[in-house]
């Protein structure tokens, strides 16, 4: 699979790392949060079948951090594009 890097282009898979679910809302105020709630955010996350946007990481050349749009069926790749930055779609 290539992976379309927001500042290198399209790289092997092998170049990057995968980082976490990228719709994962942080709590507010994670001092409140009871020992049981702050285990469920830390660790259980869905494990959604179709679309969804995850954290990658370039390990292997840029080191940056971004957030890809993704199939997790069909390892479709929609966008990439830097956390808050202008969505770049990906040419199929």
């Amino acid at each position: 699979m290539l992976i379309p890097c927001p500042w290198c282009g399209p790289r092997p898979e092998d170049e990057f790392t995968f980082g976490e679910d990228a719709s994962a809302v942080p709590p507010a105020d994670p001092a409140s949060l009871s020992d049981q709630e702050w285990t469920d955010y830390l660790y259980f996350r869905d494990n959604p079948k179709g679309d969804h946007k995850e954290f990658w990481f370039h390990r292997a050349s840029c080191h940056h951090w971004f957030i890809l749009e993704r199939n997790t069926v069909t390892h479709v790749i929609a966008a990439s594009y830097p956390p808050g930055g202008p969505v770049t779609e990906v040419e199929q």
